[in-house]
C-alpha cells in the first residue's frame, strides 16, 4: 500500500474517506471514527479555547477511554484566566493534562537576543519566539504520533477558509484532523452552553481567539476572530507557525 507519511499507515484515499465520513457526523462520532481509522498514537493538542473545550469535553464524555490524547502547549506566557481554566478542566475531567514547555536553552537565548518583548519588533522576531515557545514544543508532542487532531475551523480566518476535516500534514509526517473545520462560532457556543462546558472568562470580554497574553488584545465590533492575535502586524495570514505547510493533495475541504 502506498502511503503519504510513515507514521499513520494510510494511503490517500482513505484519508480522503475519513474526510467525507466526518463531515456527515456529530462530534462525538467524529472522534470515534479518528481513533478507530487512523492507527497508532493519536494527539490533540489543546490551547482551552473554545474550540479545543468542545473537543475536550466530547473526548472525555461521549465515549469513556477514547484513545485520544489531550496535551497542551505552555509558552510561559499566557494570561492567568487560562491557567485557571487548565486546572478547572483537570478537575471537571478528571485526566492530567501534560505540558510541553519551551527548552530551556532556547529561551534563555532568545531572550538574551531580544530581550523579554522583542517579539514587537519585527514579524521575524515575534516568528523566532513562537518557533521557540510553540513550534518546538509541538514538534515534541507529536513525536511518533500517527494523527493529530485540533480545533482548526474554516470560518477563524481568511486564511484557514479552507481547512479540511482530515490531511496528510507533510510538515509533521502524520495526519492532521479538524473536526470543527465546518463549525460557525453560533454552533461551537451553543454546544458549549447546552453542555455546560467550562471555558476561559476572557471570551466573555471580547476575546472570541487567546493566544499568549503579549501577544492579544480584545478584538472590535466587526473584527475577524483573530484580530487580536499580533495586532501589530498588517500580514493578514497571521500565524504563530503551529498550523502552516503546503496543502496536500489528499485535503477535502468544505466543499459540497
Amino acid at each position: 500500500m502506498q502511503t503519504t507519511g510513515t507514521n499513520h499507515g494510510l494511503d490517500e484515499p482513505a484519508i480522503e474517506g475519513l474526510a467525507a465520513a466526518l463531515r456527515r457526523a456529530p462530534l462525538p462520532v467524529r472522534l470515534r471514527l479518528i481513533r478507530d481509522r487512523i492507527p497508532g498514537r493519536v494527539a490533540f493538542t489543546t490551547s482551552f479555547g473554545l474550540e479545543d473545550q468542545a473537543i475536550t469535553h466530547a473526548i472525555c464524555t461521549a465515549y469513556p477511554g477514547l484513545d485520544i490524547e489531550i496535551v497542551t502547549l505552555d509558552t510561559g506566557r499566557l494570561f492567568p484566566e487560562t491557567y485557571d481554566l487548565w486546572a478547572e478542566t483537570e478537575e471537571r475531567y478528571g485526566r492530567r493534562i501534560p505540558a510541553y514547555a519551551p527548552e530551556t536553552q532556547a529561551l534563555q537565548a532568545l531572550v538574551a537576543d531580544q530581550g523579554i518583548n522583542g517579539f514587537r519588533r519585527s514579524v521575524e522576531n515575534r516568528q523566532a519566539c513562537c518557533g521557540v515557545r510553540k513550534v518546538a514544543p509541538l514538534r515534541r508532542a507529536l513525536a511518533g504520533a500517527s494523527g493529530w487532531v485540533t480545533g482548526l475551523r474554516a470560518e477563524q480566518s481568511q486564511g484557514r477558509a479552507a481547512t479540511p476535516f482530515a490531511a496528510f500534514d507533510p510538515g509533521y509526517g502524520l495526519i492532521k484532523i479538524n473536526p470543527l473545520a465546518d463549525w460557525s462560532r453560533q454552533d461551537l457556543a451553543q454546544y458549549v452552553a447546552d453542555n455546560a462546558i467550562p471555558y476561559n472568562p476572557l471570551h466573555d470580554r471580547g476575546f472570541p481567539s487567546i493566544g499568549c497574553a503579549p501577544c492579544t488584545r480584545a478584538v472590535r465590533v466587526g473584527e475577524p476572530e483573530r484580530a487580536g492575535r499580533w495586532w501589530w502586524e498588517n500580514d493578514a495570514k497571521k500565524e504563530c507557525g503551529l498550523h502552516l505547510g503546503p496543502k496536500p493533495a489528499a485535503a477535502l475541504v468544505l466543499q459540497d
